[in-house]
């Protein structure tokens, strides 16, 4: 068998596809890998281009198979696509990578380390619950508005003004709604004191992170940003 030359490789949780060629182009293996097949597999190959889409687990892949002497690159699943030959499937996904990875104008992604991935999880966790903040309080406000009382848009309005809309007798709310409220209330608190929990993360990280402390430096670059950046979003 021809030396391989390019592999596009599928990533999946379970089931990995192969696509490889040689200098010439010419397909010499197909394969499957299960997730324990991997390691030796790579390990066995002569060095090689690796090219995979950027999708989860493909920094851990990265570093992996680069670790055994392999080039590999990654590319937004975006930029793969035009060269999809037929139907969406693994097979055909590894040959679209294999083909994408060899044209001289692909941009490819850059590798994160393990340290920026942790921070950009902790953006990431922080971002989601500030989503399901927010969800929960246009619900409140939507609840409230049904009896004629409306609360103005801010961060900290529900946290401060539901309360004493709940022991206002007078105010025609039914008993159930009020309970209702209530137990929303408490899981909105929670939220914003797990997001500041997480920033609190962000921040000791930050004060430990030469380079983000840099960037805090610059005119309109905050904790948030700062630390974004250089985690790498």
């Amino acid at each position: 068998m021809n030396k391989i030359s390019v592999i596009g490789l599928d990533l999946a949780k379970n089931v990995f596809q192969v696509h490889a060629v040689d200098e010439q182009g010419k397909v010499i293996l197909r394969k499957q890998l299960r997730r324990n097949q991997m390691h030796l597999f790579f390990a066995r190959l002569s060095p090689c281009l690796i090219g995979m889409e950027a999708c989860s687990g493909a920094h851990y892949w990265y570093r992996t198979l680069s670790q055994h002497g392999h080039d590999v690159r990654m590319m937004a699943p975006a930029f793969v696509k035009p060269y999809l030959k037929s139907n969406k499937n693994d097979r055909n996904d590894a040959e679209a990578i294999c083909e994408a990875v060899q044209r001289p104008g692909m941009r490819f992604v850059s590798p994160k380390s393990p340290e920026q991935q942790a921070v950009l999880h902790l953006h990431h966790a922080r971002q989601q619950l500030v989503r399901q903040r927010v969800a929960l309080s246009n619900h409140m406000r939507s609840v409230l508005a049904e009896y004629g009382l409306c609360l103005p848009q801010g961060v900290k309005v529900v946290s401060q003004r539901l309360p004493e809309l709940l022991e206002d007798a007078e105010n025609g709310l039914p008993v159930l709604t009020r309970h209702l409220l209530a137990e929303l209330k408490a899981e909105h608190d929670q939220l914003m004191e797990r997001a500041k929990r997480l920033e609190a993360q962000l921040q000791a990280w930050h004060s430990s992170s030469a380079e983000s402390q840099r960037l805090e430096e610059i005119p309109g670059i905050g904790l948030l940003t700062a630390t974004a950046l250089v985690g790498g979003a």
